[in-house]
């Protein structure tokens, strides 16, 4: 057997030549293949789309639940003191972070995500529903550890899901819908707070913060069987599609990159996928800038606090909470459209920085109704980063599949990281100002944004590269030669037009 070692192009050559023109033709899909990729793009949109945002609403909910039953009396019928509700929030994040990498990998392995995911809903759901039944600080850091541990697989698993149906162009807008449910989730789950807080506390001798978990964990379990039973897996695995939409779904994908989104056979993939996404440094640019946009908006688990340092009772603090989420889920929206449309996601990551400072400095610096609720508009700024950032993610980790995983996976647990030390900056003696806090949020936005340009200049660099290649003849390995033919066959082509079109492939910045 021949030794492999780096293979000149030009040697695996077909006897047929491609044109230049022909090879900027092979780029593109037909136009029959177009109006099939329409008809698919719809499909796609109306049918997972509102299922992920639906968990994802729940997922936000049951999280977050813990900071309105705050206010409706969970921490006095504990005995909790700050630090331990502190602990019970943070706990929730260890868990969360140690199941990121091996639900991913394992997602990937399995290929079955209506069943993976389905089965971790319905299972966070039931430990939220038991969450009612807690009678003291053990029984609520145990809660919220299993809660983080099954609610683990979610995020990271369908940032890795939506990246096997839609092109890098077409992920920021859908990643800010994605994220606009835990932002309606902000705005209505503590609007659902409040009603439970007004209606139902007392009612068969239990507190209002415990049908908070009662009625939210028996919804979220049974989300989790209907998307068991409703959420297509993958595209070529979809019964809905017809062959020639499984084909057109499979090659976009591909042209896109010039690759197939496949991986090897066997489970060594994703330890090498794994291996790929940690000797990646764009994966750790992401992950820091990742961390610090999660640390810069760990208010979000205080808001129903922070609105009760305005002066009104519980169930209006609560109810304050809702607008500045209602105004970020129609204001992401466009924040990312038009990402989407210039192609463009360092300036769009960048600018709502300054935007959130300022917010921070207000609610910190003055006393007034006005200003200080002004305040919680320019913070939530921070929410309109975190789709342009899960495109990023995807348009610059590369394939294949395993190290997408890995990279969303430990990208995640990176930043989640934030919200287990964030909740310990929010002192009660801080009140009503939480300076020490906010001041957190402040340098964690400005790190985030060193991290964006470092990553920014790093793209722009491969960048310039892969311009040069495009008039060199560059040698490559026989894995980059294996990958070339997987792609060449896929699209029908020879290894030269193949190589041309990999040549095309730029990094967005």
């Amino acid at each position: 057997m021949e030794r492999n070692t780096p293979t000149d192009i030009g040697a695996m050559e077909e006897k047929t030549e491609v044109s230049h023109e022909e090879v900027m033709d092979l780029s593109q899909l037909t136009p029959d293949e177009r109006i099939l990729e329409k008809k698919l793009r719809r499909r796609i949109d109306s049918l997972i789309m509102p299922l992920i945002i639906l968990v994802y609403l729940m997922n936000y909910i049951d999280r977050n639940n813990y900071a309105a039953a705050k206010l409706q009396g969970l921490v006095e019928d504990l005995h909790l003191t700050d630090q331990q509700y502190q602990t019970g929030l943070s706990i929730l994040f260890v868990a969360y972070i140690l199941m990121q990498v091996p639900s991913n990998l394992l997602l990937n392995y399995m290929g079955r995500p209506s069943l993976y995911i389905g089965f971790f809903v319905c299972a966070w759901g039931l430990v939220s529903a038991c969450t009612s039944q807690v009678k003291g600080y053990a029984g609520i850091v145990v809660c919220r550890f299993f809660l983080g541990f099954v609610e683990a697989p979610f995020f990271a698993g369908v940032l890795f899901y939506l990246s096997k149906w839609y092109t890098r162009k077409e992920l920021a807008l859908r990643m800010s819908i994605f994220y606009s449910g835990s932002l309606v989730s902000g705005a209505f789950g503590n609007l659902i707070a409040a009603g439970i807080l007004s209606g139902l506390d007392g009612t068969r001798g239990l507190a209002a913060w415990r049908w908070l978990y009662i009625i939210e964990g028996a919804i979220t379990c049974l989300i989790g069987l209907v998307i068991t039973v409703i959420l297509p897996d993958f595209p070529d695995t979809w019964r809905l599609l017809s062959p020639e939409m499984k084909m057109v779904a499979t090659k976009r994908l591909a042209i896109e990159v010039s690759e197939a989104d496949i991986d090897e056979e066997g489970g060594a993939s994703q330890l090498k996928g794994l291996k790929m996404a940690m000797t990646d440094v764009k994966t750790y640019a992401l992950a820091l800038a990742y961390m610090c946009i999660a640390g810069g908006g760990s208010f979000q688990y205080f808001f129903p606090t922070l609105t009760s340092t305005l002066g009104y009772n519980n169930i209006i603090s609560l109810l304050l909470v809702a607008p500045p989420y209602v105004f970020m889920v129609f204001y992401s929206l466009a924040h990312n459209w038009v990402s989407d449309r210039l192609g463009v996601r360092f300036w769009f990551f960048f600018y709502p920085i300054p935007i959130t400072i300022v917010g921070f400095i207000i609610f910190m610096t003055t006393n007034s109704f006005g200003a200080r609720y002004f305040s919680f508009f320019l913070m939530n700024f921070t929410f309109a980063q975190n789709g342009t950032l899960y495109s990023w993610i995807a348009s610059s980790l590369s394939r294949p599949p395993a190290k997408r995983a890995a990279a969303y996976a430990f990208i995640n647990s990176v930043a989640n990281s934030a919200s287990i030390w964030t909740p310990y900056t929010y002192y009660d003696s801080e009140k009503p100002y939480y300076r020490v806090a906010l001041g957190v949020c402040i340098a964690l936005q400005a790190l985030g944004g060193l991290a964006a340009a470092f990553l920014y200049f790093k793209l722009k660099a491969l960048n310039k590269l892969m311009d040069r290649l495009e008039t060199e003849d560059a040698q490559l390995s026989e894995d980059q030669l294996g990958r070339l033919r997987t792609a060449a066959e896929l699209e029908g082509i020879d290894i030269t037009a193949a190589r041309q079109l990999q040549k095309q492939a730029r990094y967005m910045l």
